[in-house]
């Protein structure tokens, strides 16, 4: 991706991982999990046109259910949902009993730092579509974030399953100039990190289900792509 590239291996989801530099901080992370309103007709669209309407919410709805029951038990972190639309946050909150925020105005980027720089310690962000995520991807990505400015989980299409801010400073000084919804989304966003800015990219690939392709791979039997082992990256911008 960039120049100054190494490659730590060997380390597994779930390990106690030890990283180079001074710890930045011990403040218990919160997750924010990006969510949508699941109304019929504005949720999956891509994803809609392929299986239906009904079956795209119903999948929205369930994989949301599944992936907060997943992550709410768990005492490292706090889990929150950032709702959109904004006026939703209150019945989404009261729906899946789960804090709720808006995520406010603005392209991906501008909700992203937005909500970040609204919690008191490092951040976690994630989205919905992820059928693969599991607690233990972001216990490795928290303990990351001791050491590291940035950390992300690449997704198969280009773009990132999880977003990593050591803290609120950070959260405002990245995400300009990224070309969302492309192949170029995650270089993007690391090249906006700057130079001196720490950012660890881990090498466990995700997919999210967006279509009727991927939504078949999903239904399907057998092992998922992105289960198993996760080799950090440091990438020095």
């Amino acid at each position: 991706m960039h120049a100054r590239t190494r490659r730590r291996v060997g380390m597994r989801i779930g390990a106690s991982p030890s990283l180079a530099g001074p710890a930045r901080t011990k403040r218990r992370p919160t997750v924010l999990v990006f969510a949508r309103q699941p109304v019929l007709g504005t949720v999956k669209t891509r994803l809609a046109a392929d299986i239906g309407k009904v079956e795209a919410r119903r999948f929205y709805r369930a994989t949301l259910t599944r992936l907060l029951r997943r992550l709410v038990p768990h005492r490292s972190w706090r889990t929150v949902l950032a709702v959109t639309p904004d006026h939703a946050s209150t019945v989404m909150a009261r729906t899946f009993r789960v804090p709720a925020i808006p995520q406010g105005p603005g392209d991906l980027g501008m909700r992203m730092r937005r909500t970040a720089a609204s919690q008191p310690g490092p951040v976690l962000i994630v989205g919905t579509d992820i059928p693969d995520l599991e607690p233990r991807h972001l216990r490795i990505a928290a303990a990351a974030l001791h050491r590291h400015d940035f950390v992300f989980g690449p997704a198969a299409d280009g773009g990132y399953w999880l977003a990593g801010f050591a803290n609120r400073r950070r959260a405002g000084t990245i995400m300009l100039n990224v070309r969302w919804s492309t192949p170029a989304a995650l270089a993007d966003t690391v090249r906006s990190a700057g130079p001196r800015a720490r950012v660890l990219v881990l090498s466990n690939t995700l997919a999210d289900v967006d279509d009727g392709r991927a939504y078949a791979r999903y239904r399907s039997p057998g092992p998922h792509p992105g289960r198993g082992r996760t080799a950090p990256r440091d990438e020095g911008t």
